[in-house]
């Protein structure tokens, strides 16, 4: 019985006294969920904006054919623009996509789909 005591007495030397956070793997225990946030309400004009822009992504791309050389699409990416920062914002954000819509080389960040090479420039980066 004394050899045991003996062997856990150096451990016992060494150990913190009080409550110590956890660390490394077990850190992340302590982190609280993140609390619900309700969708941002978007104005009239915003909604408006979001059904025409819908409307032309869900029909008219599929009669026209897809022809942007972009990802996310100009279409998907004034969407985002508009529900990420407004209508106001998001509209001159999207038309400034369009304006930059062309076979033109790409020095920027590029991505490789389907064997195809897109310019890649999503809205929430900016």
């Amino acid at each position: 019985m004394r050899f045991k005591a003996l062997f856990l007495l150096p451990i016992a030397l060494f150990a913190e006294v009080g409550y110590v956070e956890p660390w490394g793997k077990d850190s992340q225990l302590l982190e609280q969920p993140k609390a619900y946030t309700p969708p941002k309400k978007h104005s009239p004009m915003s909604q408006v904006a979001e059904q025409v822009i819908l409307f032309h992504h869900n029909v008219l791309t599929h009669i026209s054919g897809a022809r942007s050389h972009f990802r996310p699409t100009s279409s998907q990416y004034m969407l985002e623009a508009i529900r990420e920062y407004g209508f106001c914002k998001g509209y001159i954000m999207g038309c400034d996509r369009l304006l930059r819509e062309n076979g033109d080389a790409w020095q920027y960040r590029t991505k490789l789909i389907n064997d195809k090479l897109y310019k890649w420039d999503p809205p929430k980066e900016k």
